[in-house]
């Protein structure tokens, strides 16, 4: 039997991304469609919603959700509290937010993902940086990503500190008394290393993280250049959060 999928976001290019690649699938079928900027109610035989509260009671088994930061939350609230398993592209989300979120899900037994990138290539990175800072502990971390992402750093970037922090040993990098001219210019602090973020037109995704010893230095860089690199996440995303009973944060916690 498909997994019945409902995508809330479809109008902007990721949801609209996910909606072709589970109408691709023949283990996927595409329930219902959610979008506050919706104007059909029908579009290709499935049911268009722009009220997440009429969704309420229906039948679907998996609720993927790429909308904005400002309604990811309550969106993902939702979904586990009327039974459906979230899949969750959309970042911003505070650690106290998925806490709470998994907390939830362990009370309504109900798997779920939220991840901050659904990239294969951009989970290795991750893997990588955070095994390479064992050895190199000067390091930094530059995300680039297309001038419409509203949340800065990425929620990639953040992982990927996260990962790092808990495999590196803790240090102030820098010099002691340097001074940032224009404020910002030396990024976001993290455990004593530095965030940058870069926003521009043409960028799709892209992250390096670049070590820094005596002598050499090692850099890491991962490229999105088109949405459909997400897509093999989002699928295994799907298929795997209908088999857990607990929401997990990134989606190496399913590979």
């Amino acid at each position: 039997m498909a997994i019945k999928v409902i995508v809330a976001g479809f109008k902007g290019r990721m949801g609209s991304t996910a909606v072709e690649m589970v109408k691709s699938d023949k283990d996927l079928e595409l329930a219902a469609l959610l979008d506050p900027f919706a104007t059909e109610k029908v579009l290709d035989g499935v049911p268009v919603f722009t009220d997440k509260n009429d969704l309420t009671g229906f039948d679907a088994d998996v609720w993927v959700d790429f909308t904005m930061p400002k309604v990811a939350y309550e969106n993902t609230r939702f979904a586990l509290e009327n039974g459906f398993a979230p899949v969750v592209g959309t970042t911003g989300f505070t650690e106290e937010q998925i806490a709470e979120l998994e907390a939830l899900s362990s009370e309504k037994a109900l798997g779920g993902l939220i991840a901050p990138n659904f990239a294969i290539g951009a989970i290795l990175l991750m893997e990588f940086a955070a095994k390479a800072a064992q050895y190199f502990p000067d390091l930094e971390i530059i995300e680039l990503h297309h001038d419409n992402k509203k949340d800065a750093p990425s929620g990639t970037a953040v992982k990927t500190a996260e990962l790092i922090a808990e495999k590196r040993q803790s240090k102030l990098q820098g010099a002691a008394d340097e001074v940032e001219l224009l404020s910002g210019a030396r990024g976001a602090k993290y455990d004593g290393f530095r965030i940058h973020s870069v926003r521009l037109p043409g960028l799709v995704a892209h992250q390096e993280v670049i070590f820094g010893a005596q002598g050499e230095s090692l850099t890491l860089r991962h490229d999105s250049y088109d949405r459909s690199s997400f897509m093999s996440g989002v699928n295994l995303g799907i298929k795997e959060v209908v088999t857990r009973r607990q929401l997990v944060y990134g989606l190496e916690k399913l590979l």
